[in-house]
């Protein structure tokens, strides 16, 4: 209860990046439901890499001279490579999904690899990346500044108004495609706007907590929610809680006992999955006529 109550002081040193911690485990669930729902895990792997290997880029860029030095601007610098290389990703991989699941997984695996091994070759050599720019990418979230937090929060609120306003037409779009076209929607347009959605919150979460903690966060809590989820709207509120939950949990466990906040955040949504799966296990042998998870009658619904 000490470290309870010393967490929550407003004059904790970390409070920040509980904030920020919790901030990732609720965001990143709700578009990860998507990514889910479409089978697009693959993506869900690739794009937080990929918005790595952005923020190497660009910091490569900066000490080869080919972008100006600003002293103070790192996260500016690194938010402009991570969404650039993200939005730009996500436009082509989702024009590719629609050529064919074989095709779409193939190049998602390639394009997964290849950030992540120039990722490595641009941070061996970097100055910048040796003392600071890997704690970032492995998770490590200790300091927080003011203007990063708001910053991230204005991001996410956007987020939050964009998937409330146009909840319809993203569901429409990514279950009933048909439907969608013989309704007139422009669908094009929606499933560019949903993968902006996804970006920009990929691209916030990976400059703040790293690829690995985005990744755990993006599907693990709809993983877990959609075993016991039995609409849309539990799916979504289920899987944000999760991750919530389990970013508050994490913190606490980390910060008691002296362990990197980002990896015990994943290994406790991992261990939440089995107790759920498990418990859905036990329940199903209780009562063998009960009905699965998350139907796409109900989700339509």
């Amino acid at each position: 209860m000490d470290t309870l109550r010393e967490i929550f002081s407003p004059n904790f040193l970390l409070r920040n990046s509980v904030y920020m911690s919790l901030l990732i485990g609720v965001m990143c669930p709700l578009v990860g439901v998507y990514l889910v729902l479409r089978r697009l895990v693959f993506m869900g792997v690739a794009l937080p890499q990929i918005s790595s290997c952005g923020i190497a880029f660009a910091f490569a860029f900066e000490s080869w001279g080919l972008i100006h030095h600003a002293e103070g601007g790192e996260h500016t610098l690194a938010f402009a490579g991570s969404s650039i290389f993200t939005l730009t990703a996500i436009l082509v991989l989702s024009i590719l999904e629609r050529r064919g699941r074989g095709f779409i997984e193939g190049a998602i695996g390639m394009v997964y690899v290849l950030a992540g091994a120039w990722s490595i070759l641009l941070l061996v050599k970097n100055p910048y990346g040796e003392h600071g720019l890997l704690d970032r990418l492995k998770g490590e979230i200790i300091s927080v500044s003011n203007s990063d937090l708001a910053g991230t929060a204005a991001a996410f609120a956007i987020v939050i108004v964009a998937l409330f306003i146009f909840q319809k037409e993203f569901m429409l779009v990514s279950f009933d495609r048909e439907m969608a076209i013989t309704l007139k929607k422009n669908v094009l347009l929606w499933d560019g706007m949903l993968f902006l959605v996804i970006g920009l919150t990929i691209s916030m979460a990976v400059l703040s907590v790293g690829p690995l903690v985005t990744f755990g966060f993006l599907l693990i809590p709809p993983v877990t929610a959609h075993l016991f989820a039995r609409n849309m709207r539990q799916f979504a509120l289920a899987a944000a809680g999760i991750g919530g939950l389990s970013a508050l949990v994490g913190f606490y466990i980390a910060y008691r006992w002296d362990l990197p906040v980002g990896p015990v955040d994943v290994a406790l949504l991992g261990i939440v999955y089995g107790l759920v799966f498990l418990g859905k296990k036990i329940l199903g042998a209780l009562r063998p006529k009960s009905r699965d998870a998350v139907s796409p009658a109900a989700i339509h619904g």
